[in-house]
């Protein structure tokens, strides 16, 4: 055990009066020549990009009609329902005949009559 030890010790020294190369830089190398030959790459993507904004902008700006639009319509039936019901209770008989008072026209008490003519017969 301890020879093995000692062997072991023995190699790190070797390797250590060996010339050791360089340590190559695990860092991105930009370059002229890699950013020239990948051009069309980034131009695409940059076009992509451009496009899954703009996509998501009018989603959003959809998305913000159609909420404002469902309002709109909320208020308008809430509007309508509101009239419906204002009209059906002035077209009452009594809610009418108290508007047309102040003109002079009263409910009839007795039924109508009717009138018949008769044809005389020519001869």
């Amino acid at each position: 055990m301890l020879q093995e030890e000692e062997k072991d010790i023995k190699e790190e020294a070797v390797e250590d009066t060996l010339p050791q190369e360089p340590k190559k830089e695990w860092r991105l190398r930009i370059n002229y020549r890699l950013i020239t030959q990948n051009l069309p790459f980034l131009l695409f993507l940059a076009v992509v990009a451009l496009v899954y904004i703009a996509n998501s902008h009018l989603a959003e700006k959809k998305v913000r009609r159609i909420n404002k639009l469902s309002r709109e319509i909320r208020e308008l039936k809430w509007e309508y329902l509101s009239v419906k019901s204002e009209l059906m209770f002035r077209s009452k008989l009594s809610e009418v005949s108290k508007a047309v008072e102040p003109l002079g026209l009263k409910e009839l008490n007795t039924p109508p009559q009717r009138i018949e003519v008769k044809q005389a017969t020519e001869e």
